[in-house]
């Protein structure tokens, strides 16, 4: 065991685990808002809105993560119309060629969470804020929102751990993220247990801090609290 290998490759691992965060974060963010989005959708009672959004929650939840960051890193640069359009701008970047899949892939897995924890509301919440006067649209912002994001805490916070680790596919499309650092730094030593061991405790300190962040805001934010 190479214990000067693991030692040094340690700051340049975890720089690169910044990468890593920035990709993970940017695609919280949009595919959270992504599955909002695809979660009302699927509650709507219109047959071919919710078959619509059902549509793009299997097509992501049934295919593989890495094959959809290949179809849109690789495949899209094939379509003539898409590389001559200001589109091209964006797709041409492996970054966010990734920030897409992982955004979408991840909204798709949230608009599931979501819809559940919206059908879990009791009818007598929303019952309670109309006979209050309080508009749908409000009981729906201010209520049913909130009610269902706080239940799906725990499912979320599965996810989010989840998405963390698919960002290592980031490194089949040249990004240096975490993993791609790793396998240089291989290639130049040819000594992988050392590397993976030290990349491996960097994400697993990552999802320590993840986990307990989630297990303070399901306390915080319980019903029994």
């Amino acid at each position: 065991m190479d214990f000067n290998l693991m030692i040094d490759s340690f700051p340049k691992l975890l720089n690169a685990a910044g990468i890593t965060l920035k990709l993970l974060s940017v695609s919280l963010i949009v595919g959270l808002f992504i599955g909002l989005l695809f979660a009302i959708l699927r509650l709507n009672k219109n047959v071919f809105v919710n078959r619509f959004a059902y549509g793009y929650s299997y097509l992501f939840r049934g295919t593989p993560l890495l094959v959809q960051i290949f179809i849109i890193y690789f495949g899209l640069g094939q379509i003539e119309s898409l590389r001559s359009s200001f589109l091209w701008v964006i797709l041409k970047e492996p970054y966010w060629c990734a920030i897409i899949a992982f955004a979408l892939n991840t909204g798709a897995y949230t608009s599931e969470i979501l819809r559940s924890a919206f059908q879990t509301i009791k009818p007598g919440i929303i019952e309670a804020g109309q006979s209050l006067g309080i508009s749908t649209k409000i009981i729906f912002y201010k209520i049913q929102i909130p009610i269902a994001i706080r239940q799906s805490l725990p499912a979320y916070g599965n996810e989010i751990i989840l998405m963390m680790k698919g960002t290592s596919l980031a490194s089949t499309v040249t990004l240096m993220d975490l993993t791609g650092v790793a396998k240089y730094i291989i290639s130049t030593t040819f000594k992988p247990i050392e590397v993976f061991i030290v990349a491996g405790g960097i994400y697993l300190f990552m999802t320590f801090i993840i986990h307990n962040m989630i297990k303070f805001l399901e306390k915080k934010y319980s019903f029994n609290s």
